[in-house]
């Protein structure tokens, strides 16, 4: 159990630590989320491919990957809108306790999940923490980040079919890797961002590097955790991040109004503790 509660807070830690690298960025906020998920992608290539040789996938799997990384072109531009237009501090938990209570709701709805009472009063005090992080802040900040929370309720519904698709988890998730890379990379390009694209991965290669790897290695953290401790204790303790990047807000980027926004944000964990567990 030790080491499942170390590999979950880890993985919240890497979680909100490169979103907190993607706020700090400047530049095109786009092009810096596409070089961490294209060095995601390339790293998890050999893997996938190489996963597929020796152990093969079912092809459903494959089908709920590849709509995986669809989804992640979306997420990946409006996660640069939100970053560009809204404080980090409400940004970031608005879109992960966002996409956690609509991803419980998509998992009733195509999932066969079945909603309790302790669903939906999780749901309930996600949005109540949501309600209070959103006051003050401008109507489009909160537009913008609740598209990034559509898009994470989205992806995690198709993960989590995938994933069921009796195939190996880990394996799953390079291919979602290589898809979300593969779809911002065509974007890009289809765009007319090639020499933005090479010049970004020139200037921040080894930024990009660091943050591909953290990406990855947080799927894999959270997926071991999950052989070693209960799903729910596990997901509870990753979500924490949404108050690790209250916090990150607030003493680094100087945003103000941090009572108020660490008090919205542990609403906010709250909730999506409730949800987790009545999961469990």
């Amino acid at each position: 159990m030790l080491l499942a509660t170390l590999l979950s807070l880890g993985a919240a830690g890497l979680h909100a630590g490169w979103n907190f690298v993607a706020k700090r960025a400047t530049g095109d906020r786009y092009l810096v989320l596409w070089a961490q998920f294209f060095t995601a992608g390339v790293l998890s290539l050999p893997l996938a491919v190489g996963n597929h040789v020796l152990f093969g996938m079912p092809g459903k799997a494959y089908v709920f990957a590849a709509l995986s990384g669809v989804v992640h072109l979306p997420y990946a531009w409006l996660l640069a809108r939100a970053y560009s237009v809204g404080d980090f501090s409400v940004s970031y938990p608005i879109a992960r306790g966002g996409g956690a209570a609509l991803a419980a709701i998509g998992g009733v709805l195509f999932l066969s999940d079945h909603l309790t009472v302790w669903h939906a009063l999780g749901i309930a005090v996600i949005v109540v923490g949501l309600s209070l992080l959103a006051a003050g802040a401008t109507g489009r900040s909160i537009v913008v980040a609740l598209g990034v929370a559509v898009t994470i309720g989205v992806y995690s519904v198709l993960d989590a079919a995938g994933s069921r698709a009796k195939t190996d988890t880990i394996a799953y998730i390079f291919a979602t890797m290589v898809g979300g890379a593969a779809s911002n990379t065509l974007f890009g390009l289809a765009t007319g961002r090639r020499r933005d694209m090479a010049a970004m991965l020139r200037a921040r290669w080894r930024v990009s590097l660091v943050t591909g790897v953290a990406t990855t290695v947080t799927y894999g953290m959270v997926v071991v955790a999950f052989r070693l401790a209960p799903v729910g204790y596990v997901t509870a303790l990753r979500e924490s991040s949404v108050v690790l990047a209250a916090l990150a807000g607030w003493k680094f980027l100087g945003e103000g109004d941090h009572r108020r926004r660490i008090t919205a944000a542990v609403i906010v964990a709250v909730g999506i503790l409730g949800l987790v567990l009545a999961r469990a």
